[in-house]
């Protein structure tokens, strides 16, 4: 009696797995036909039934599933994205299942490269295939100008390659837009740890990133120090690395650097404004107005150069005046026309700097008020009736009291 409970025991535990085998093998058919609820019903059940829940081509159906169902959704929104991520998440149980191998069995087939343009029954539904699907939505909410959903599909698809050069560039992009910086950074600093792929704008958003919305200069001049090591000879990250030494104050270190950028490129205008700027910091100011000249001359419509040479030549003027304010009634009757008339030499020669730069940036109020304070002291009263209506269109009759 024992062996005949034992047996129709055995029987019923047979018939029970065969069962649920069955379901699998139901599940596989819904898929191929196209019946991807039935099939997602067949799998979820046999997914929890303790009997084909252990085997890791159970979770690979499922996964397999999961893509098709993400890829037939044309919507592409926030839960057609869900469905993607629980593809994803359900691959990588599979491979773990199978034991994390990517060259037999299941591990194989979870990674297998997916054959696109061929009909949908020849394609394997591997994680390859998830991946191109987003890819492809990436691009489908890009040109629809969904720039968030576009940067989301772009992740997923990153999350599952990191070593795509093209879905982390453009997800990198799109996060940087967005103000996901963080994000940003991640995707870019991928980019920095593959081979033979030009990094240089990685290098550039990621020092843009760190000095700009993380305010970490220290960062920042490490990153660029990284990518001096790989790209020597690349001026931005030259001129990025004088502007972190400047922003953390390490001026002799600046200035080397700056020296040794001319050397190599004389004519730099950004260059030569910074070695300017520093040379005026410590206290030559002829040095540094040569320099901002020199920006000029080398680039005539590089705003910066024409505003900070406009600014020095002020404020020599400036200082000139104000040595009068010292000296004794008589040294003041003799010095005064003498300092006035180089004072107002300065002023004449400021104004065409400043000039310069309102060509290159038309609509820039403060040139405009310091041009009409200009050509009031030089008494040129057409030129600054001129600049005082120009600011009257843009800021109103009371531009004077708004601090300009």
């Amino acid at each position: 009696m024992k062996k005949l409970i034992l047996s129709m025991a055995l029987i019923g535990a047979t018939t029970l797995a065969f069962g649920q085998k069955k379901v699998v093998r139901s599940a596989e058919k819904n898929f191929k036909s196209g019946d991807l609820a039935a099939a997602m019903a067949d799998i979820t059940a046999a997914s929890a039934d303790p009997e084909t829940s252990g085997d890791p081509a159970t979770y690979l159906l499922k996964a397999k599933i999961q893509t098709k169902m993400f890829g037939s959704d044309s919507t592409n929104t926030e839960s057609n994205l869900v469905i993607g991520k629980e593809a994803l998440s359900t691959y990588l149980k599979a491979f773990e299942m199978a034991g994390s191998d990517k060259t037999a069995g299941v591990g194989e087939e979870v990674f297998s490269e997916d054959m696109m343009g061929v009909p949908d029954n020849l394609r394997p539904y591997s994680i390859k295939t998830l991946k191109n699907t987003s890819f492809d939505k990436a691009i489908d909410r890009y040109n629809e100008n969904d720039l968030e959903m576009a940067y989301s599909f772009f992740d997923l698809a990153g999350e599952i390659d990191l070593t795509d050069s093209t879905i982390h560039y453009n997800a990198g992009l799109l996060a940087n837009d967005l103000g996901l910086y963080e994000d940003a950074k991640r995707h870019f600093g991928y980019l920095l740890e593959l081979d033979d792929y030009n990094k240089l704008n990685a290098y550039y958003f990621l020092v843009q990133i760190q000095s700009g919305e993380d305010k970490d200069p220290d960062g920042a001049y490490k990153t660029v120090m990284a990518g001096r090591a790989d790209y020597p000879e690349d001026k931005i990250l030259a001129e990025y690395e004088i502007q972190l030494l400047l922003q953390l104050n390490k001026m002799d270190e600046a200035m080397a650097q700056i020296q040794e950028a001319l050397k190599n490129d004389p004519n730099n205008a950004s260059i030569l404004l910074r070695s300017g700027y520093l040379k005026e910091q410590s206290g030559d100011i002829e040095g540094g107005l040569a320099d901002y000249k020199k920006s000029v001359e080398v680039d005539p419509t590089y705003f910066e150069g024409n505003y900070y040479t406009g600014a020095l030549l002020l404020e020599q003027s400036v200082k000139l005046l104000n040595t009068l304010n010292d000296m004794s009634d008589a040294d003041w009757e003799k010095q005064s026309p003498i300092i006035g008339k180089k004072a107002d030499e300065n002023y004449k020669e400021a104004a065409k700097y400043f000039e310069k730069a309102l060509e290159v940036r038309a609509d820039n109020t403060e040139i405009m008020a310091i041009l009409f304070q200009i050509n009031t002291r030089l008494k040129n009263e057409a030129e600054a009736e001129k600049y005082n209506k120009k600011l009257i269109e843009l800021k109103g009759p009371n531009w004077m009291e708004d601090g300009e």
